[in-house]
C-alpha cells in the first residue's frame, strides 16, 4: 500500500506539471482567431490546439512515466502496455475556448490496475490547479471540501443535461426531466465542460454537477478531486466500473432526491 500511495502522490505530481506545461499556450490562444472544425457533427468542435496541447502533454508524460499508456481525446491511446493508464483532456470545453468563453481546462488522471490513483485539473484563465492522489484533493495547494448545503432547494447544480444527443434520445422526455431540475434547485447553469464542473463542487463553489454524454478522459482527474474533498460521484448509464458515460457528482451534505430521481428515469428510459 506504501508503495501505491508514493506512486499515486509521484503519478499527480507529473499530472500538475503536464497539465500547467499548457496552460501558457492556452492563455495566449483564448480570444484569438481560433479556427473550428467538427468531429462526430456541430456539436463536437476541436482546435489546432487541443491536438498542439495533446502532443505536448503525451510527450511530457511519456517522458516522466516512460512505461505507461497515453489516452487522449484527440489522438486515442499510445505508448506501452504499461501498469499506469493516464486519460488525458487537453481543452475540456473546446466549444467555450473557441468561442472566448473562460470556463474551460486541462484534465489529465492516472489509473493503476483499473483504479483511479491521481489527477490534476488546470483552469488557466482563473489560474487554478486542482490536484488529487490516494492521500487528498487540493486547490492551488490548499485542502478541498465541498459545500455544507443540505436542501436542494436551495443548492445550485452544474449539468450538461440535455445536449442534442440526449434530445434526440429523450424527446419531450428529456425537456421534462430538465424542467424537474430547474424547478427543484435554487440555481441551474450549464457551463459546458464536466471536468471543470465537477471540480467546482468539489471546491464548494457548487452543490452537484449531472452529465449523461462524458468520456474517460473527462471524468477520470475529477472524480478523485470530488471524492477525496468529501464529496459522491456515481458513475451510471453502463457497463460498471469508474468510466460509464454518465454521472452524478454531489456534496457530502447534500440529499440528492430529485438527482436521484433523475438517474432512475435516465437508466429506466422513462418515468419513475
Amino acid at each position: 500500500m506504501n508503495e501505491l500511495l508514493d506512486l499515486s502522490t509521484h503519478l499527480a505530481d507529473v499530472a500538475v506539471q503536464a497539465a500547467t506545461s499548457v496552460a501558457g499556450q492556452l492563455r495566449t490562444a483564448f480570444r484569438s482567431d481560433v479556427s473550428v472544425d467538427y468531429k462526430r457533427d456541430v456539436h463536437d468542435p476541436v482546435t489546432e490546439h487541443d491536438k498542439r496541447a495533446e502532443e505536448q502533454i503525451r510527450t511530457h508524460l511519456a517522458t516522466a512515466v516512460p512505461d505507461s499508456v497515453v489516452v487522449g481525446e484527440e489522438a486515442g491511446a499510445s505508448g506501452t502496455d504499461g501498469r499506469v493508464h493516464w486519460y488525458v483532456d487537453p481543452i475540456d470545453g473546446t466549444a467555450n475556448f473557441a468561442a472566448g468563453l473562460a470556463f474551460f481546462c486541462t484534465s489529465i488522471g492516472a489509473v493503476v490496475d483499473d483504479r483511479v490513483v491521481a489527477g490534476a485539473i488546470v483552469d488557466p484563465i482563473a489560474g487554478t490547479v486542482f490536484r488529487a492522489d490516494l492521500t487528498g484533493a487540493t486547490c492551488n495547494g490548499k485542502p478541498l471540501h465541498t459545500s455544507d448545503v443540505i436542501d436542494e432547494t436551495k443548492a445550485f447544480l452544474i449539468t450538461g443535461y440535455p445536449n442534442a444527443r440526449d434530445l434526440a434520445r429523450d424527446g419531450e422526455q428529456g425537456l421534462a426531466r430538465y424542467a424537474d431540475l430547474v424547478t427543484t434547485f435554487a440555481t441551474v447553469r450549464r457551463p459546458g465542460s464536466a471536468a471543470l464542473s465537477i471540480a467546482h463542487v468539489a471546491a464548494g463553489w457548487a452543490d452537484a454537477a449531472l452529465g449523461t454524454s462524458v468520456s474517460s478522459w473527462d471524468v477520470c482527474a475529477a472524480q478523485l478531486i470530488l471524492t477525496n474533498a468529501g464529496g459522491t460521484y456515481v458513475p451510471f448509464g453502463g457497463d460498471g466500473g469508474w468510466d460509464q458515460p454518465a454521472y452524478l457528482a454531489h456534496s457530502h451534505a447534500l440529499e440528492p432526491t430529485a438527482l436521484r430521481r433523475f438517474v432512475r428515469t435516465h437508466l429506466r428510459g422513462g418515468d419513475a
